[in-house]
């Protein structure tokens, strides 16, 4: 009998299918009655017929159709999630319609009936808010530099509409809903990459982003490419949005263009992290150096949770006793008492950009996932209130924090690259290749990560320390978010760049140990590499085999290939990690591949 694990609000059901024709949508409903059954409350639902959901894969998030049959859509013994899905009408959903003609004639609200910043004493007529709302849109779109890639701006839009979803930002369901079309039919408009200063939130790129919903400006499409708005909307069967008063603004004051590139930051530098423990492994295997530092009771002295989980890492790729060794068996009687620090402090160092990374994540959920507009509408209190929650602060000093602690993973990389290449330090041959002087090997390639290294350290230089009174000193203090989440991505770029150039000098270092081999996880990775990367044996276009290398660090496959053998080792030496089922090893292995997506509360 096939049976699917199905993920419903952080728990993890099995679901067994007698017949394989029910279809995607019986599993998810089957899933939502048998948590609800489990819970007290019924778990905030009145039935089953209240949950509104989509089901996703676990590997790969992609989303599946609740009409296909079982057989057709997953494999048995599949790892799936139900979703939540916005469920239009709520009562706490307040538009511009619900704030009712009294409020736009008789009270003074910024921005639905006063100008704005400056401006925000001078009421406007009724007769001209939705004119308001549009010349707010288009003045306001400033930007310059190059455009948004599409996902960064598919992503900026999805954030975007999370925020009105909540209900505090004066937006009508029918709007809404036209946004979300527009998004399902990944119609992105053009916005520029400068021009916020991130306070009042991200004005200038998201007026931008409300451009193209409105048919002014450029927008992009799979099936249009780059054209005017307006055709584009069209070519989808979609209609330009007419404001009503209030929506300009609330289309476009809010901190998403920081956040959406701040995620991105956050996930790329989840990952490359990660990824740097195996690559320093591969490197302190090629140096010869040994694994006491990683020893569990010194990490259990200082036990930042960072460094812990690093030097465990380091353990899980290392341990000669668990995965033989060739070459540590070589030197096991040398008279080396210890190893650099670049070898000897790769927990203290890299365990610390891991934390920071943590730290940040939880800054960048919170952020996505608040209210970030100005003014915000609140219904129960039928209030319409001027705060701050647009002012980037919290985004912009969490990603200056990001692109310093992710950097050192580059500082400390750039070092082991030099110990790699020095004849003196490594015993290999001078910048791994033979016949030096005739051919030079990795000199170059050496200099390049130290380029990068030197780059990102003025990079790393905050962009929040910066502020500029804006709008005639009414918006007196700014966060700068948007230059410090472009330059984070910057910073986590380079990282992978020096990176991979440690991870080809490594691998390059194991052609002059053969025939000695390394630990089976290691082998595994070098085997990776070389599958798109061929020996050096004399000089060539070494460009090409950078570019490769960095194109397996993004695509985590470096990852994918070691981390099977650290998870096994976590449950064999970890009593609390082992598995209470067969496939709870497996399910937690799938959650931690799934974009480290932080679970919802929420179905």
């Amino acid at each position: 009998m096939p049976r699917y694990t199905v993920h419903v609000r952080g728990e993890w059901l099995a679901v067994p299918c007698q017949d394989a024709q029910l279809t995607v949508g019986w599993l998810g409903r089957e899933a939502v009655r048998r948590y609800i059954k489990n819970k007290p409350d019924n778990g905030g639902f009145a039935s089953v017929d209240d949950a509104r959901f989509l089901v996703r894969r676990c590997k790969g998030l992609g989303l599946l159709d609740n009409e296909d049959p079982l057989d057709v859509a997953l494999e048995d013994n599949e790892f799936v999630e139900v979703v939540h899905r916005l469920r239009w009408g709520r009562s706490d959903h307040r538009g511009p319609g619900q704030l009712g003609q009294g409020t736009l004639q008789n009270q003074v609200v910024y921005g639905i009936t006063t100008g704005f910043g400056k401006f925000a004493r001078t009421v406007i007529p009724v007769s001209k808010l939705e004119e308001l709302q549009f010349n707010l849109v288009r003045s306001h779109s400033s930007g310059v530099g190059k455009p948004l890639i599409p996902e960064r701006c598919r992503m900026l839009l999805a954030l975007r509409i999370n925020v009105l979803a909540k209900g505090y930002s004066g937006i009508s369901l029918e709007t809404l809903k036209q946004v979300i079309e527009v998004f399902n039919a990944s119609c992105l408009p053009y916005v520029p990459e400068k021009g916020t200063v991130g306070a009042s939130g991200d004005l200038a790129p998201l007026s931008h982003l409300a451009l193209g919903l409105i048919g002014e400006g450029k927008m992009w499409s799979p099936k249009s490419g780059w054209a005017d708005a307006k055709y584009v909307l069209a070519a989808h069967g979609l209609k330009p949005i007419v404001l009503k008063p209030k929506e300009g603004l609330a289309l476009i004051n809010g901190t998403q263009m920081i956040t959406s590139l701040g995620c991105e930051a956050v996930e790329r530098a989840s990952a490359i992290a990660r990824q740097a423990d195996i690559v320093a492994a591969l490197t302190l295997e090629v140096l010869k150096g040994t694994t006491k530092a990683f020893d569990t009771d010194i990490h259990a002295v200082r036990p930042h949770r960072g460094q812990v989980e690093v030097a465990f890492r380091f353990r899980s790729l290392l341990d000669s006793d668990h995965h033989p060794s060739e070459i540590a068996e070589s030197h096991r009687f040398c008279d080396r008492v210890q190893d650099a620090y670049t070898l000897r402090c790769c927990p203290q160092v890299h365990g610390v950009a891991n934390d920071t990374i943590a730290f940040v994540k939880n800054i960048i959920t919170t952020e996505i996932n608040s209210a970030t507009d100005n003014p915000m509408v609140f219904a129960s209190r039928g209030e319409t209130i001027s705060g701050g929650n647009f002012h980037g602060e919290y985004p912009a000093k969490a990603l200056d924090y990001l692109a310093i602690g992710v950097h050192e993973l580059a500082a400390i990389s750039e070092r082991r690259i030099e110990r790699l290449c020095n004849p003196s330090l490594s015993e290999l041959p001078a910048f791994l290749v033979a016949e030096g002087g005739l051919n030079s090997g990795f000199m170059i390639a050496h200099c390049t990560a130290a380029a990068l290294v030197s780059e990102n350290k003025a990079l790393c230089h905050p962009s929040s320390v910066d502020s500029l009174s804006t709008s005639a000193a009414t918006e007196d203090h700014v966060s700068m978010g948007g230059w410090a989440a472009r330059k984070a991505l910057r910073v986590i770029e380079h990282v992978e760049q020096v990176l991979a150039i440690e991870l080809l000098a490594a691998c390059q270092g194991i052609e002059f140990l053969r025939p000695l081999k390394t630990t089976t996880p290691l082998e595994k990775v070098y085997d990776l590499v070389r599958s798109v990367v061929r020996p050096w044996i004399k000089d060539r276009f070494m460009a090409p085999d950078i570019e490769a290398a960095h194109r397996l660090l993004v695509e985590q496959k470096v990852w994918e290939v070691a981390a099977p053998y650290i998870e096994k080792y976590r449950m064999e030496h970890i009593p609390e990690s082992r598995p209470v089922s067969p496939t709870a090893f497996s399910l937690e292995f799938l959650h931690r591949k799934s974009s480290n997506i932080p679970e919802s509360e929420d179905l």
